[in-house]
This record gives structure tokens, sequence and C-alpha cells, in this order.
């Protein structure tokens, strides 16, 4: 997520994301449009007619509130309006990075798409370089999931798994450049889903749909009450299941073409202070520890995104000169293609899973 104020600042600006200027495409939006985007990425209205109660906030009708919004789906700049679930609060989620020939490239990633678990998958400038999320029910179907890739691809996954969190921004701010910032609490118990529950989920996977009582068709699709839906979600967010419900945007057609993987081989002993450190300077968007693997040796990672590469290297160079790791060995990935990026899919355990065999060489 990133920070960014209203006003058009130089292209290579190099100043962190809480004094940037709105990019062109956020800067030419009109007025409904950038509340639209900006106002309701999280905390949008839990209620029977959501877009009712957006549109009385906006002043405007429900039906231009769904009119734009798929209008600005269709043009790329909004994924879906959904849950967004912290991760490892349900199932069990990894990064993970492919060594793959860069002519074999197109192909690896079409298999690696093909897994229901792979979500925001990307190419990045590195050994390593592709990179992508992958889900499943527990951390045994996880593990599955990445040996079931390498044999489709003959490229063997690395996983990288959350160990700590530093920083995570619950939107993508487009006005006032100020961060909402948010560490989940590690102590807190994982929720008890039943079955109720991973068919909501599963509902949910895409999104609200584009109807006047989305919740209720959500409902329906469950075998749930409406009011039950709501309440689930609303449970969801007080404890800290849902890192947010709304409107998803996507940076790269907002503007922010630029976004680099910041990683840095931190002494355990040390990576947590520095990391907490690093998480409370301003352009800084992700901030957190991985567990190591393989002949992958670094521990701190965070991302920066901007509107040029430029901007994006200068501030990775004076936030490791003010945090103090200008001296620990380190890489930075900017990422140059985006093969996948979609809601993590959440699957019951007990099922079977969804693979693609059938596209193995």
């Amino acid at each position: 997520m990133m920070n960014v104020a209203t006003d058009l600042a130089p292209a290579d600006s190099a100043l962190p994301p809480a004094q940037l200027k709105a990019g062109p495409a956020v800067a030419d939006a009109d007025p409904l449009d950038f509340a639209l985007l900006n106002d309701f990425q999280r905390g949008f209205p839990l209620v029977a007619e959501p877009w009712a109660a957006v549109a009385a906030r906006l002043g405007c009708s429900a039906g231009e509130v769904l009119a734009r919004l798929e209008r600005l789906r269709d043009g790329g700049k909004v994924s879906r309006v959904g849950p967004v679930f912290a991760p490892n609060r349900i199932g069990a989620s990894t990064l993970a990075a492919m060594a793959v020939p860069v002519g074999d490239l197109p192909r690896v990633a079409a298999i690696v798409n093909a897994f229901a678990g792979v979500n925001h998958n990307y190419r990045r400038e590195h050994r390593y370089n592709l990179w992508f999320v992958a889900s499943s029910t527990d951390e045994a179907a996880l593990a599955r999931l990445l040996a079931d890739m390498g044999a489709a691809t003959g490229c063997p996954p690395i996983a990288l798994p959350l160990v700590e969190e530093f920083h995570i921004d619950l939107g993508f701010d487009l006005a006032s450049g100020r961060r909402t910032r948010h560490v989940v609490d590690t102590t807190a118990p994982r929720p008890r889903l039943s079955a109720a529950d991973w068919r909501l989920i599963d509902a949910l996977h895409d999104g609200l749909p584009w109807l006047a009582r989305p919740y209720q068709a959500v409902a329906e699709a469950a075998g749930l009450t409406e009011r039950v839906v709501l309440d689930t979600l609303a449970g969801w967010q007080a404890d800290g299941t849902l890192r947010r419900f709304g409107v998803v945007v996507k940076h790269r057609e907002l503007g922010y073409r630029a976004n680099a993987m910041c990683v840095w081989a931190v002494p355990e002993a040390e990576v947590s202070r520095l990391g907490h450190l690093l998480a409370s300077h301003d352009g800084v968007s992700l901030c957190y520890r991985r567990r190591l693997d393989g002949d992958w040796p670094y521990n701190l990672f965070c991302m920066i995104h901007g509107r040029s590469r430029e901007a994006v290297a200068a501030r990775r160079d004076a936030l490791a000169a003010e945090v103090g790791l200008a001296a620990f060995p380190h890489a930075v990935l900017f990422s140059t293609d985006c093969y996948k990026q979609c809601g993590a899919r959440y699957q019951a355990p007990g099922l079977p899973p969804a693979d693609a065999a059938a596209l193995a060489p």
C-alpha cells in the first residue's frame, strides 16, 4: 500500500510517499471516482444495501455508484470490492519464488497461475525472478502445493513464510499521505471456522456481486442468511481475521508503476529492532521478517512504491542510511511484469486441491 497527496509532483521525485503527489491516473479522476477509489478501501458498509449507503455519503444514486465501480473495474483500476484476509489467520500462506530461465518465464508463469492457491505473481529482477504468494488449508497442504508446482514446472520453489510483521498499511491512501499503520497481534488465537464460514469465504473470493443487495446474493451462494453474512463479516473485522473489507485498487493502473522489494540479510538478534525502525519511516508500504530457505540469505523485507524507478531507488537508499542498514548484504528486486493479481483463494480442509497437472510438460 502506498501513501500520496493530491497534486502532481515531478516524475522523478524521491520524496517519501507522505510528500508525493497523486499520479496522472488519480489526478485526472473526477471527484466521485476519486472518492470511490480512496475513501472506501476499508470500512465499507456492512449493511443490506451498501451501494446506497455509499451513495448517500457521496450525494449521488446507488446506480451511479455501481456504474462507476464497474467502469473502474473494467478499466483495470479496481480489482474487486471485498475482503482482504490477514495472512495466516485462515489456512496457511507463504511468499515463494522460482529461478526460471528467462526464455521459459511465460510458460512457467502460466502453469503457476493455473494453481488456484496462487495470487500476486510477478517477475522481478533477480536470479529468483518469479515471485508469488501461495495459500492452502494448512502447512502440510501448502508444502504439497509447492511441491506440485515444482514438479509441474521443473523449477522447485523456495518458500519464505512470514515470521514477523512490522508494518502493513490498511489501504492505498491517495488523498492525505498519512499512513494507517497496522501490525497483527500474533498472540490472537486463530478463528475456529465452521463449514458455513468456509462456504462464505469461498462465495466472497471474487468480491461482492454488482447487485443492489450483494450480501443477500453472497448469502444465497453460501447457504446462509443475509444477517448471518453481515454479522460474520463484522466479527471477522473485529477479531482481526479480516485485514480490511472494501475497494481493492490496482496501484499500477493508478500511475504508481515502479515498485521494489528491498531485502537485507540482518543478524537474527537485530532483525526485529531494525524492522520496527524501518517500518516507522515514510516510504515503506510493507515491512516484515521472513524465514530463510535454500540459498536465499535475506530475512528483512520491505516494499517501496513510486511513480518512477529512480524515485523508488533513491528512497530505498535514504531509508537504508537512516535506519542503519547500509552495511548489511542486500538486494533490490524491481517488479517488471505482473502475471497474476487477485485475492487469495482459500479452500476448506478436506476438499481435494485444485491443481494444474494438465498444464505440466
